[in-house]
């Protein structure tokens, strides 16, 4: 097995999952504030599952011996159009399953089949991550503005709703 290439594939991946997180909270943090619930929880939803494929990284990484490297490997964009923000994470979804499938050849090359497997997981995952942006694009394409202003309602009849004591 090797070891250093599985460690640096791994690293790597950190990387790409820590500028997903960023990114992907920026998104919620924006649409949040706009009050558009459905569309920020989705977001957060993603960057948690995303911490959760950094977790995995990393304790594959300290069971190969190596060092966990923990560097974004994007600065945050400050995309504040919805649209452009799914646009965004379609893309993204796309180029990490690119880069997962070279992955799992890559460590199926250096005869870690354990890394290879966790990138397979991790592709379904991203496979999941896409159809969720993509069916949400879709709803805004569809919907246009009024999709948006029916999250924004949402919100607010739950604000407006009295407390039940």
């Amino acid at each position: 097995m090797d070891r250093k290439k599985s460690i640096e594939l791994l690293n790597k991946a950190i990387s790409e999952e820590l500028s997903a997180i960023h990114q992907y909270m920026y998104f919620h943090f924006i649409l949040d504030d706009l009050g558009y619930d459905l569309l920020a929880g989705i977001f957060k939803k993603t960057a948690i599952d995303e911490m959760l494929h950094t977790e995995k990284f990393a304790e594959r990484i300290l069971f190969l011996g190596g060092e966990i490297e923990m560097k974004a490997a994007h600065e945050v964009e400050h995309i504040k159009d919805v649209k452009k923000m799914l646009e965004w994470a379609m893309k993204s979804e796309e180029d990490a399953m690119d880069m997962y499938n070279d992955f799992t050849v890559e460590a199926s090359n250096a005869r870690d089949s354990g890394t290879k497997q966790i990138f397979e997981t991790i592709i379904a995952d991203e496979e999941r991550h896409f159809e969720g942006f993509e069916t949400e694009f879709e709803n805004l394409q569809k919907f246009g503005d009024r999709y948006l202003a029916q999250q924004a309602m949402e919100r607010s009849k739950k604000l407006g709703m009295p407390t039940v004591e």
